[in-house]
């Protein structure tokens, strides 16, 4: 079901101009919601997300592939959103962010330094002017580093 909707959504995010960030089909407080987070390079505006949600909401009514009744939710991820693919990391390199961890990593269970590169096994980090590899199978949350 949810292979779907992400087809539906990346048509429509790439004739928009959009890109399609995450989708999540969740039980809330005894209804179930379908939210899909779009971005852009210079921010989400509401009338992305609602250009977004009528174009999405109309596709879906047509192929109906959700049975039973839903909310559709479209939003921006916001600020501190997770990093979850390449694409994510390859657009933050040189952008500091956080780091949690599974399980500690050189007697830390979290860092936070300028992200330099990232590979399929290791994400590489500036602190200080060191340079710290940390495997990708200990990291739980990659984000970035909000500074007021």
């Amino acid at each position: 079901m949810l292979n779907i909707v992400n087809e539906m959504s990346e048509e429509i995010v790439e004739e928009l101009g959009y890109e399609l960030v995450d989708i999540e089909y969740v039980k809330e407080m005894g209804n179930y919601f379908l939210k899909i987070f779009i971005d852009k390079t210079d921010g989400v505006t509401l009338d992305d997300c609602q250009s977004m949600s009528e174009r999405l909401s109309e596709k879906l009514d047509k192929k109906d592939p959700i049975k039973g009744e839903y909310y559709l939710e479209v939003s921006s991820p916001g600020l501190d959103r997770p990093l979850k693919t390449d694409k994510d990391l390859k657009r933050n390199l040189g952008k500091d962010v956080e780091l949690r961890l599974y399980r500690p990593f050189e007697n830390k269970k979290s860092y936070e330094g300028e992200l330099s590169s990232y590979s399929e096994k290791e994400i590489l980090i500036e602190q200080n002017e060191s340079s710290i590899e940390i495997p990708r199978e200990y990291i739980s949350l990659i984000k970035l580093s909000i500074k007021f």
